[in-house]
């Protein structure tokens, strides 16, 4: 067993079975995520949408591919034909054009809405109140072709452990109360919070999902 099926069995055999892991395959070369693939694994995550659809192309179509990365309107087309689920969505614009763009395809397609939770400017992502107002809102009851399907945020990039659970904490507590106004477009299963850094403790506070990628193949260079 080489370090990758190595690395890519211990975290899996760690996880709480309600735990989904996505390996994150930002700039891995095509051969390293067939290893995976080999390994049994057939969820991957990418973060740019041109990565997203060349890998698409090249690799086996029993994937389950997930956008993790920021998310421009003019780019949803290009993934509206396959995309799994989208984590990162931000705005009802966004959610509308994924809408507009899953009709063209025929297809429902699953999406989360992220969540601005760390102490960071440079993190995406909806406050509590944004979110809240962009779910009850009439427009989102209109579009049938999307469904929400959980929430996604990223804790702050720091050594703060306390800090980090926190936050991840505070999603979980929002989570739990958005979970209590389900509607037909609106199921929240998922949580998805923890990547390689901090995985551990998203689980600890709830973490249904977690990204991961250099644990599996090593830092990046």
């Amino acid at each position: 067993m080489n370090s990758i099926s190595k690395n890519l069995y211990k975290i899996k055999s760690s996880l709480p079975e309600n735990v989904t892991l996505v390996v994150v395959t930002k700039t891995q070369p095509i051969d390293k995520i067939h290893e995976v693939y080999l390994s049994g694994h057939k969820i991957f995550a990418e973060n740019k949408v041109q990565e997203l659809v060349d890998k698409y192309e090249q690799l086996p179509k029993d994937i389950e591919w997930h956008l993790i990365g920021h998310l421009q309107t003019n780019k949803v087309k290009y993934i509206a034909p396959f995309v799994h689920l989208i984590h990162s969505v931000d705005s009802l614009k966004l959610l509308q054009e994924i809408n507009k763009q899953a009709l063209k395809n025929n297809r429902i397609i699953k999406c989360l809405l992220q969540i601005y939770i760390a102490n960071e400017e440079t993190k995406f992502g909806l406050d509590f109140n944004e979110a809240e107002q962009l779910l009850k809102s009439n427009e989102l009851a209109e579009l049938k072709n999307i469904s929400i399907v959980g929430l996604m945020g990223m804790a702050t990039y720091t050594e703060d452990k306390a800090q980090i659970k926190k936050e991840f904490h505070s999603l979980k507590l929002f989570f739990d109360k958005l979970k209590q106004h389900e509607t037909l477009n609106l199921k929240l299963d998922i949580l998805s919070m923890g990547m390689s850094s901090d995985y551990q403790l998203a689980i600890e506070e709830g973490s249904t999902m977690i990204r991961v990628g250099s644990s599996i193949f090593g830092e990046r260079k």
